[in-house]
């Protein structure tokens, strides 16, 4: 049994004061600031296990998730092979501060599946990948401006703080507090999709290094390119000697085993990756050509370093969840089953006169309470939040566990058996109809 009407254990109230408690300790009582439920209102949930499709909480109740720890867990938490993987080899050692063989084999994999690299630099996190990246761009071109989208996050380094999505929109906070003036005004910001604003950006002169873009936006709720989008962002790019950066951290190994750009036909200068490539354990990669990855110290001048890069814990998890994805099968049910939850989420939402407009590539997806389509930042942000919220906690009573902010990409994961995406359905039936008769009908 799932959600309220899970057998809770005798202690009950324990996340609220582990919260209380985390309020005295940490930053909003949370390591990363989705988390605090600022978004949607009430107590964050501790978590005490997971497995599979479903997490527990420290309450004892149990929901169906669809935060999948914000995309890696594609193959479910507490996967046995990979969970066996680790103990393994832990047992041996956890970080060596040196070269091991199964960084050399999770690159192999990478390379061998990603289309745009021939060589691959590990890192622990996504912003590490794309701050890196970032680096890379502007030490090749000898340019210093960055270009990126209103409403994208790329991570919480300094120059990418601006008209960030995310937790930022979800707060309410300002774009880049804390970041000097002298560094935010090298990042230049244009709207997703807008190919004519693009072109006019780069008519200024010619001191642009980079354009970054999650070719799927994830982080203003899952938002895809129009049609003919990404082919422009190649194309303005090479004629003005920019790179363009992919940041695949979500969407790498997600949508595609090639990522996005497998998807799309495109293939970017440098791809920015994490998440799925760590199994669920803290990782990021960039990669490239080869000419361009060799720029990177310490075959060239351009400076990265990292105690924890390519450390065997992470590539164990790594290395096994891609060598599992080799399955097309895996990718063609999750194809399968990502399209009946938005199928059923849009139904249940009609048939209680509540409208959405749900955006979905492969098996990520956002329901968003909104009655037009969304196309970009400006178009996200006319959702309705408040809605969003008393629907968070509707699915929440019925045991369904959302990203606790209207403009997180929910993610679906090979666990998710039709059953219980079923039970999600039906689950939403019930949560549409309660928001129905609160907004007095």
């Amino acid at each position: 049994m799932l959600g309220n009407m899970a057998t809770a254990e005798k202690d009950q109230n324990k996340s609220a004061r582990l919260y209380a408690q985390a309020l005295e300790l940490m930053p909003g009582g949370v390591n990363s600031p989705v988390r605090a439920f600022r978004g949607v209102g009430g107590t964050p949930l501790f978590i005490k296990s997971a497995s599979g499709a479903t997490l527990t909480d420290a309450d004892g109740r149990t929901f169906i998730d669809y935060v999948a720890s914000w995309g890696p867990m594609i193959l479910g938490h507490a996967d046995a092979e990979i969970v066996a993987g680790i103990s393994a080899v832990a047992a041996r050692g956890t970080s060596f501060g040196a070269p091991n063989e199964l960084e050399v084999e999770l690159a192999e994999e990478i390379v061998a599946a990603v289309p745009s690299i021939e060589m691959v630099r590990m890192v622990n996190s996504g912003t590490e990948a794309t701050m890196s990246a970032i680096r890379l761009a502007r030490g090749v071109t000898g340019r210093d401006k960055l270009v990126k989208f209103e409403g994208c996050y790329h991570g919480h380094a300094d120059s990418l703080l601006v008209k960030a999505g995310s937790g930022v929109a979800t707060l309410g906070l300002p774009d880049s507090p804390g970041v000097p003036a002298a560094v935010a005004q090298h990042t230049l910001t244009v709207p997703f999709n807008d190919a004519a604003a693009l072109e006019e950006l780069f008519k200024q002169p010619p001191d642009i290094a980079a354009i970054i873009i999650e070719p799927v936006v994830g982080n203003m709720g899952c938002v895809p390119p129009r049609q003919g989008f990404l082919e422009f962002t190649r194309d303005i790019t090479t004629r003005h000697g920019a790179l363009l950066i992919f940041d695949e951290v979500m969407t790498g190994f997600r949508v595609a085993r090639g990522g996005a750009q497998d998807l799309y036909g495109i293939s970017p200068d440098i791809t920015c990756l994490g998440k799925i490539i760590g199994g669920g354990l803290p990782v990021g990669a960039y990669g490239g050509s080869r000419a361009l990855m060799r720029n990177i110290a310490p075959t060239g001048p351009i400076y990265q370093a990292g105690t924890l890069s390519g450390n065997p814990l992470a590539m164990t998890a790594g290395l096994l969840t891609l060598r599992r994805l080799k399955d097309e099968t895996i990718y063609r049910k999750l194809e399968t089953r990502s399209a009946r939850l938005c199928d059923g989420l849009a139904k249940a939402a009609a048939a209680a006169g509540i409208t959405t407009t749900t955006n979905r590539v492969g098996s990520m997806w956002t329901s968003f309470f909104n009655d037009q389509p969304v196309t970009n930042w400006a178009t996200a942000n006319t959702s309705d939040r408040e809605m969003y919220g008393r629907f968070f906690h509707a699915m929440l009573d019925e045991g369904v566990y959302l990203a606790p902010s209207q403009f997180e990409a929910g993610f679906v994961s090979i666990a998710h058996t039709e059953e219980l995406i079923d039970q999600t359905i039906e689950a939403a039936r019930k949560a549409f109809r309660t928001l129905r008769k609160g907004a007095g009908e």
